[in-house]
């Protein structure tokens, strides 16, 4: 009897997959376990093995093609076996008629229905994958006041042989197109000033549900912000000497201030925390989301228990997960549980800015790079380093005097990394 696959709900925010490759064919033999296919989810390009046994009688979704979650991927049954009847089913079936996928599939456990972010009407793309549309503009002498400046012999020869005449500058009086510039005109477009042009590009799975997401953030999530500007001095001598003469391995400022982050996180739970609608979930654990850019937009990869870490153990971590992300290898337990996030702009040269904030968590810190300024110490102007962050906070759940004390420790952590230092934290 023939089986229905299904597209699979391959992660917490996943709508709809794409068929990234298929690794059977029509009328192969597949085996329970076998791969059937790789999906590219909004996060992911993950292998989907079959769960099923038979002979592969239909093909629901060709590679390259998307299709939302829980529709028809493929038909497996018993070679020879008819399946047009079922086929006629199939496309005459509603979407909420759709059958839970036969394929069972790793799903974050539910939290409350976020509110859909405001529809925006767009200009429909091109039908094709990419597109440039040009529009060339005259030349400037041979318009007057809106008008093209041509004599009626030039316009009707321009008529009969084709030709766009806002596309020549005209040699007769004061610019004006005549019989000569249409004899002369040779389809070069030498006479053209300007194009306009654009491409149109479909929207990716993952900028689908990054437009979603931080879109519902943004606009039910009041945001307020607090920037503090951090004395890098003993940080950067406090890393020379650690790169130098202890770690096993390099550390970067960014796993300092994760460390940093974690710690103050513990001193203040109520920073660390979540909106949920009808309560707020003040978690005792500390785990940080760690935003790495990727081509097709943004992943946020997950450092569990990051306050019990040592640096290299978050250095090692984050480097690994930013390697799977761009070559589209995590994994949804990689990307999920997170209760609060970090998004580092420094590297990029940006020196301050903020975040939206990763919802449900109440806040996202924004850290800049390190600036090389003029700043007073001991009543003198002297060279000094600063690092500018800004916390996003959610108001719903931290107050100012909250996200400020949290901020402050955060702050004396990083200027004072010796006491991040302990042994067993290097």
């Amino acid at each position: 009897m023939a089986e229905i696959v299904r597209m699979p709900k391959l992660s917490d925010t996943m709508t709809e997959g794409v068929i990234a490759e298929w690794h059977k064919n029509i009328g192969d033999a597949v085996e329970s376990g076998d791969l059937l296919a790789e999906i590219e989810t909004d996060k992911a390009t993950m292998e989907f093995e079959a769960f099923e046994e038979g002979v592969l009688l239909h093909i629901g979704v060709e590679k390259g093609g998307a299709a939302p979650v829980d529709s028809v991927l493929a038909i497996l049954g018993e070679e020879g076996e008819d399946i047009s009847s079922l086929l006629e089913e199939l496309k005459n079936e509603k979407p909420e008629e759709a059958k839970e996928s036969e394929a069972p599939a790793k799903v974050a456990p539910s939290t409350p229905k976020p509110t859909p972010a405001p529809k925006v009407e767009a200009p429909k793309p091109a039908p094709v994958a990419t597109q440039t549309q040009a529009t060339t503009y005259p030349p400037a002498s041979s318009v007057a006041d809106g008008r093209l400046k041509i004599s009626p012999l030039a316009k009707k020869l321009a008529e009969e042989r084709g030709i766009n005449p806002a596309f020549l500058s005209g040699s007769g009086e004061s610019g004006r197109i005549i019989k000569r510039d249409i004899d002369n005109y040779n389809g070069s477009g030498n006479s053209f000033v300007g194009v306009e042009s654009f491409r149109d590009e479909p929207v990716s799975q993952m900028r689908k549900v990054i437009a979603s997401r931080l879109g519902e953030s943004k606009f039910t999530a009041p945001h307020f912000y607090l920037t503090v500007s951090i004395d890098m001095d003993n940080a950067i001598e406090a890393r020379k000497s650690i790169n130098a003469m202890i770690a096993p391995q390099k550390v970067s400022f960014n796993d300092m201030v994760i460390k940093a982050v974690a710690t103050a996180l513990k001193e203040h739970p109520a920073v660390n925390a979540a909106w949920y609608g009808d309560f707020i979930r003040t978690n005792e654990h500390v785990h940080i989301g760690v935003a790495v850019a990727v081509p097709d937009g943004l992943l946020v990869p997950v450092v569990r228990f990051a306050d019990g870490k040592s640096l290299t153990q978050i250095g090692a971590e984050v480097k690994d997960y930013a390697q799977k992300a761009k070559a589209k290898k995590l994994q949804p337990e990689d990307w999920q549980g997170n209760t609060f996030t970090i998004s580092n702009l420094g590297m990029f040269g940006i020196e301050e800015f903020t975040a939206i904030i990763n919802s449900p968590d109440a806040a996202i810190l924004a850290v800049g790079g390190i600036s090389q300024v003029p700043v007073v110490k001991n009543g003198e102007i002297v060279p000094g380093n600063v690092m500018k962050v800004t916390l996003s906070c959610d108001h719903r759940v931290i107050d100012g005097a909250v996200g400020s004390a949290f901020l402050n420790t955060f702050k004396n952590y990083m200027e004072n990394p010796v006491l991040l230092l302990g042994k067993q934290n290097i």
